[in-house]
């Protein structure tokens, strides 16, 4: 049972370390468009940090009903499993959110997002049981969400947007990667048959350590396409975005040997080194347009 209480029990339940998840690929899409029209970047954030949220929601409601997660979880307490709020107001929340960011979603693309967030847990057959959460997350997290942003700044897809998109989106199948790994033991017990659990845990400890330095590969065969072709990858302003790598040292290190509650500290390394890249991604397509 959580300690927490009140709207302190709905925030620890909406995960808000998650939220760059969704924020950073708008943050990154608007750079790589390289103009900034205010309103659509505030309409872009707000349907973002709703499918987010309540793909959370969605999960959290899901798997508690359907016995996914139980005491046994290592993970922090859900609202369901917790008994925290009621599986009802958790279903409620989550569809409210998918209402409340419609109407936006005509001025931006990804407007299937709502039906991903519902359908990664629920459905008749949840596709993160079906092994394909890695992919669903880096299209709709990677990049849907970047591209998609660029599209609403400039009513085009920048070839750096592309190339941002790709990175953004292996930083979050890293970040699912390693709450799936954390959760092989639970998940499969419960017959969720994650990417994770198909793979076993030596080669889903592997395929995290790819996506982190496949996300900075991306970013240098961006720069060395665009040297090649101008009109093609990104400008050499895109490897600022390496500083970010001596944060993935110690996800990557403690991803090859950790195990139950010591993953945890990994998912949250992964999503500070997400948010990282992502910005400082940013800060280099900002200075490319700007010196």
């Amino acid at each position: 049972m959580s300690s927490a209480t009140g709207w302190r029990v709905w925030w620890l339940g909406v995960r808000p370390r998650t939220l760059g998840a969704g924020l950073v690929p708008v943050i990154v899409g608007t750079a790589a468009a390289g103009e900034v029209i205010w309103w659509r970047l505030v309409a872009a954030a707000f349907v973002a940090a709703g499918l987010q949220i309540g793909v959370n929601l969605a999960n959290d409601y899901f798997d508690g009903v359907r016995g996914v997660d139980t005491h046994e979880r290592v993970g922090p307490p859900r609202l369901t499993q917790s008994g925290a709020a009621t599986p009802r107001a958790v279903l409620v929340a989550a569809l409210a959110l998918a209402i409340a960011t419609r109407p936006v979603l005509v001025l931006v693309v990804g407007g299937l997002g709502i039906l991903a967030a519902l359908l990664y847990s629920g459905g008749p057959r949840p596709y993160a049981g079906l092994g394909l959460g890695e992919v669903m997350v880096f299209v709709f997290f990677g990049l849907a969400a970047t591209c998609g942003t660029s599209f609403v700044m400039v009513e085009t897809v920048t070839a750096a947007s592309w190339w941002c998109g790709a990175v953004m989106g292996l930083l979050a199948v890293a970040i699912l990667e390693a709450n799936n790994i954390r959760d092989i033991g639970t998940d499969e017990a419960a017959g969720k048959r994650t990417l994770a659990v198909r793979l076993g845990e030596p080669h889903a400890r592997a395929l995290f350590g790819t996506m982190v330095v496949g996300a900075f590969g991306t970013i240098v065969a961006g720069v060395l396409a665009h040297l090649l072709d101008a009109s093609v990858g990104m400008t050499q302003w895109g490897l600022v975005g390496l500083a970010a790598w001596p944060l993935a040292i110690q996800p990557l290190e403690a991803a090859r040997i950790a195990s139950g509650r010591a993953l945890i500290p990994v998912l949250v390394g992964t999503a500070k080194l997400h948010a990282a890249t992502g910005l400082l991604l940013s800060l280099g397509l900002v200075l490319s347009h700007t010196v």
